[in-house]
């Protein structure tokens, strides 16, 4: 098979074509390459807020919802505006690094902040 894809989810070598779909027999799962390559290049178009505005180095964001920070009592309250943010490329999903006034520097999801 020259057309051999390995699954996106599971990395799977034993994905087979069914008609337009392609099928994970270890996983289950099932997509279309050419909806999942569409996809793909969406999400490589950087970071964006909470309502899909794209996101860049020194914009300004609104926290959206109150945040506990780990290791501390302290709480970002929502509506917390924050400026001068700084993208970053998280392993653990924190893509924005800022410092809040009271609270000082730390790392933010931007699911959790729309564009000011």
């Amino acid at each position: 098979m020259d057309d051999q894809i390995n699954c996106p989810q599971c990395s799977s070598e034993n994905a087979y074509n069914d008609g337009s779909l392609w099928n994970c027999p270890d996983c289950g799962h099932e997509w279309n390459p050419d909806t999942a390559a569409a996809t793909d290049a969406e999400a490589g178009q950087g970071v964006r807020d909470a309502n899909g505005n794209p996101l860049a180095d020194g914009d300004s964001v609104t926290v959206i919802k109150d945040l506990k920070v780990k290791g501390s009592s302290l709480v970002v309250k929502g509506g917390t505006k924050v400026k001068n943010i700084r993208l970053t490329d998280g392993a653990d999903g924190h893509n924005i690094a800022c410092k809040i006034d009271g609270i000082g520097a730390m790392n933010l999801k931007s699911e959790f902040v729309k564009k000011a």
